[in-house]
């Protein structure tokens, strides 16, 4: 089990156990919940393993099925049998592999060998069941440039006051040259939330799970296109964007609990030359989940 703090470089920590597989002539997975973040991946993997045969299966892209690298969704797994010599399983508590038995017993099926488990926010059932297997837990509190993770600030506001604060911050934020995800909770609100905010701060998009063009504009947003994205919790885990800030619209909600708070949080300040940031949780008050992130993020920083 991988123990990392978001943006310590956990796909980098695994180049060394993946090249040493290869070597040997045997075959590795490399596994996620969401197809977002097997695209993202696919491309930073092949440019390491550029002499290696590095392919993609998710819904919809299942023409090439072996590689020396198979990166894909969680749910592909189904199509390998005693397969991989080494499966490499990231984001175990996201969506939809947390609680999920099917997909569980579909990653021990493919399986013949070792797995390497990675998460920022492991759950308790987890940890200590790595313990009571004795199999080795490495835990990293530190991003690889070593400087403290972004610490989320709580702004209470009601009704319409909500909207008139983002605005004001997404105002700031354009003038400061700064990209922003705006995070909200349902794909409802996202689409609300972009209406309001489009009539008072141009250079925005918006995008979810069922938007077919989410790849391009996300590939869009990062290449410069744009001031501010709305997004629901598909951009919550596996992205990295240079300079980002993030607003966490009704962070108060019920779906957010505080692993997928400190996951969105740790969207800011990864990058090397871009390490700080702010991350607002936008409330109509703070909730145990709100200040369960915060005191987690800031005993991370603790240890350094």
């Amino acid at each position: 089990l991988v123990n990392a703090v978001c943006g310590a470089g956990k796909t980098e920590l695994v180049y060394g156990i993946i090249a040493y597989c290869l070597s040997l002539g045997k075959t590795v997975a490399f596994a996620v919940p969401r197809r977002d973040v097997v695209i993202e991946l696919l491309l930073r993997i092949k440019e390491v393993f550029s002499h290696n045969k590095v392919i993609a299966v998710y819904g919809g892209h299942t023409s090439s099925l072996t590689g020396d690298v198979v990166v894909l969704t969680t749910h592909q797994l189904y199509r390998y049998d005693n397969y991989f010599d080494l499966i490499i399983l990231d984001e175990i508590d996201a969506f939809p592999f947390k609680n999920n038995p099917l997909l569980k017993s579909m990653f021990n099926r493919a399986k013949k060998g070792n797995i390497i488990m990675m998460s920022a926010t492991p759950s308790k059932d987890i940890i200590s069941y790595f313990s009571a297997q004795n199999r080795s837990i490495l835990e990293l509190n530190t991003r690889f440039h070593r400087h403290p993770l972004p610490v989320p600030k709580t702004i209470a506001k009601l009704g319409y006051f909500k909207f008139f604060y983002l605005i004001k911050k997404l105002k700031q934020f354009k003038k400061q040259k700064k990209k922003v995800f705006v995070f909200t909770p349902t794909i409802e609100k996202c689409e609300l939330v972009f209406r309001i905010l489009s009539v008072f701060v141009d250079g925005g998009s918006y995008v979810h799970s069922k938007c077919p063009n989410r790849t391009e504009i996300i590939k869009n947003f990062k290449e410069g296109d744009g001031a501010y994205l709305v997004t629901t919790a598909v951009l919550e885990r596996g992205v990295t964007f240079k300079n980002l800030q993030v607003i966490i619209f009704d962070a108060d909600h019920k779906l957010y609990d505080s692993q997928a708070l400190i996951q969105i949080a740790g969207r800011v300040g990864r990058k090397i030359d871009a390490p700080e940031g702010e991350v607002i949780f936008l409330v109509n008050k703070p909730t145990l989940a709100t200040n369960e992130a915060i005191r987690t993020i800031e005993s991370k920083n603790a240890s350094l």
